[in-house]
């Protein structure tokens, strides 16, 4: 069943872009960035054919938070690896991962998790098996990865866009 936005937010947010790009509240400014929202608004809408409707937006916040402190974490750890604080060479591998979730855009969602997380890369998809390949630049123990791709971020997501 589809359901129409509740708050036609493309448009506003192109609007509102649009003010501030031109700095100016002006009555010819706002009817041109109005028509100009509405024409991108009408173009765009031809390439989402799928809309997406998140749910439980508390577990959205919980995530984000999560995705926060590992970016932090990541980006620590990938940093001693780059200036050579740990005495050892890093192990450069890659992780198979079973995915539960087949929402694309939850699937969209884990992608920009995963690749905007320092170290890892989304490498690819299964679409038969549904196995998400992940490049990791330091792979310590393969199991630790495949749990917290699969609770940490696949668990909510699937909540989300259930």
């Amino acid at each position: 069943m589809k359901h129409p936005p509740l708050v036609p937010l493309l448009p506003v947010v192109l609007l509102t872009v649009w003010l501030l790009l031109n700095d100016s509240l002006a009555p010819g400014q706002m009817l041109l960035g109005s028509v100009f929202a509405l024409l991108v608004t009408t173009a765009v809408r031809q390439l989402r054919p799928l809309p997406a409707w998140p749910r439980r937006l508390h577990i959205a916040i919980s995530l984000c938070w999560h995705v926060f402190l590992d970016i932090v974490r990541s980006n620590i750890g990938v940093g001693r690896v780059i200036l050579g604080a740990t005495r050892r060479q890093p192990t450069v591998g890659f992780v198979e991962i079973p995915l539960d979730l087949r929402d694309p855009h939850g699937l969209a969602m884990l992608s920009i998790i995963v690749t905007g997380t320092p170290g890892t890369v989304w490498s690819g998809l299964d679409p038969v098996t549904n196995v998400l390949t992940l490049h990791v630049l330091d792979l310590q123990d393969e199991e630790a990865w495949v749990r917290t791709i699969k609770h940490r971020y696949e668990r909510p997501l699937m909540e989300i866009f259930a």
